[in-house]
This record gives C-alpha cells, structure tokens and sequence, in this order.
C-alpha cells in the first residue's frame, strides 16, 4: 500500500464511503463522457455555435478536476480539497447551462453523470474534511 493510501485509508470517513476501486470504476466511466463534451464544447465554439465565453468554465473545470489528487494526496490539505472539489461542481453546472442552446442540449446531457458524482464526491469530501479536523 502506498503512503498517500495509508493516509487515507487513517481518515475517519463516513459509512457510505465507496472502496477505493468503485471510485476509480466511476471516473474511468465519467472521463470519456467529459472529454465528448469537452472536444464538443470546443468544436462548437470554434465552429461559432456557441460563445467563447463557454471555455471559461470549461478550463477551469478540467483545471480543478486534475488539481484535486495532487492537493487531497500530495499536499493532504483537506480544506482546500474541498474548495477545490466545490470548484469542479460549480463549474459543471456552469458550463452545462452555457452550452444548453438548440443543437447543444446532447452536450448538457453527457455533463448530468458527472455532476451528479461530484455532487455526490463533494458531500462525501466536506464529510471527510469535517470528520479530519
């Protein structure tokens, strides 16, 4: 076992905390949907179907997304985990609302998974980091 897993492992963590391995089964499951939607995002603004402006909650998203592993298990900072994790949720119904137009609405679609998981991500993740203090 790897140090940042013994880490976590230690937490206190509420009972409905999924293994580690069902976790990762669901992000391997939810990334293909997020890349469609990012290459579709940016296909439609360069297209001019939709408002550059869309990109902006999109970069950030996938910003925060691949921040948080580096900050939950490499800096172990809980806290800031956690707003980071807010990040990546806000920013999915951000960009799900700027891209919800006529012959984009597919795209809002492929974005429901993935917020409902970090949805579900962040009250698991506010539950550790309340538990950790």
């Amino acid at each position: 076992m790897t140090d940042y897993s013994t880490w976590y492992e230690d937490l206190a963590k509420p009972s409905w905390t999924p293994p580690g391995s069902t976790i990762g089964l669901i992000w391997t499951l939810l990334y293909p949907l997020i890349a469609v939607a990012a290459v579709a995002t940016v296909v439609k603004v360069v297209r001019g179907d939709l408002g550059r402006i869309v990109l902006v909650p999109l970069a950030i998203n996938l910003a925060a997304n691949v921040a948080f592993t580096p900050i939950q298990f490499g800096l172990r900072n809980l806290p800031l985990a956690t707003v980071d994790i807010v990040v990546v949720l806000l920013t999915i119904a951000w960009w799900a609302v700027l891209v919800w137009r006529p012959g984009s609405q597919w795209v809002s679609v492929l974005l429901v998974p993935y917020f409902v998981w970090v949805a579900t991500a962040t009250v698991l993740q506010i539950s550790i980091t309340l538990a950790n203090r």
